[in-house]
């Protein structure tokens, strides 16, 4: 089968599309063609030797969001029959393989793509929907009425965040560029600050709940979310961690702070489907690439400034 795999850690030109063997499923297995795989941060990190680089081998075949089509089943699985579409974030955080034509993963982890989705569009779903997901209903337990402060809320994770926020009866307050403003209030942002023009710690107060997905490696954001919180109130620091020195930060400032890291998660989406299906939440993807131009994808990924998420198209 074709994929593109990386065999040293490096830029974007160590993604190397070649042939390799196609995965054979194992008993309660399913074998997944894919039709789409998206693109995350997580990715390049990856590549680069950051990430997740430090739980892979090499030969090494990036990409956890997959939407395909049930190939071939293994022994012993009920929940699912060759023909059924399907997507996932299978294996996360060992390596799972989505940059390729076919894919194997235990069938729990696999469920039906939301009806009202092409494969491109499901393929930008499970990572980023799961992310924003399990932070605000897992670890924050987000209720009605709250305020949420969500950082870089124009991207993959950040746009869904906005959504399932709304959804769940929070009052919701995006960072993201001026031009982004707009879409995000269609989306159910409450409030939008222009992170260019104005630093949020002086625009926000008295939020319940921040979910940062840009991190302290990025202008120290998550040391400056611990400012907007009232006391008692919990930042989940998606990207980077708590390091000791921000944990002793909001322990000074009288709050929570917590690690976050994303879980294969099939009731999760087969609930996510639902809300898509539903109409009210939307997948914004903001441009789609040929497998085969995985490192064209990866930097236009690592400039910032996409709008949703990046998605890899796979062809017969």
């Amino acid at each position: 089968m074709r994929a593109v795999t990386v065999r040293e850690f490096g830029g974007p030109e160590v993604l190397t599309a070649e042939e390799v063997a196609r995965p054979e499923p194992l008993p309660t297995e399913v074998l997944v063609r894919v039709r789409a795989a998206g693109v995350n941060p997580v990715d390049w990190k990856t590549r680069e030797g950051r990430g997740m680089a430090g739980l892979q081998t090499f030969p090494l075949i990036l990409g956890w969001d997959v939407s395909g089509v049930v190939e071939e089943v293994g022994f012993g699985v009920t929940t699912l029959a060759p023909g059924d579409e399907v997507y996932s974030m299978p294996w996360f955080p060992r390596a799972a393989g989505g940059y390729a034509e076919y894919v194997t993963a235990p069938a729990r982890q696999w469920v039906r793509k939301p009806d009202t989705l092409d494969h491109v569009h499901a393929a930008a779903v499970p990572l980023a929907a799961l992310t924003a997901w399990q932070a605000l209903v897992d670890t924050a337990r987000v209720q009605a009425g709250q305020r949420v402060l969500i950082t870089a809320a124009a991207g993959g994770v950040g746009h869904f965040a906005v959504q399932f926020a709304r959804h769940l009866g929070a009052q919701v307050i995006a960072t993201a560029s001026a031009a982004r403003h707009q879409w995000l209030k269609e989306l159910g942002a409450d409030e939008t600050i222009d992170y260019t023009a104005t630093r949020f710690e002086e625009a926000a107060a008295e939020v319940d709940v921040v979910i940062d997905l840009v991190g302290d490696e990025h202008d120290r954001t998550s040391t400056r979310s611990l400012k907007v919180l009232r006391p008692g109130g919990l930042l989940v620091a998606v990207p980077s961690g708590v390091s000791p020195e921000l944990a002793r930060a909001a322990e000074a400032a009288g709050v929570r702070a917590t690690p976050f890291l994303v879980e294969p998660d099939g009731p999760a989406l087969a609930t996510i489907a639902g809300l898509i299906d539903n109409g009210e939440v939307a997948v914004e993807v903001a441009e789609t690439f040929p497998l085969e131009q995985a490192a064209a994808a990866h930097a236009r990924g690592e400039t910032g400034r996409t709008r949703g998420k990046l998605v890899l198209t796979v062809t017969d």
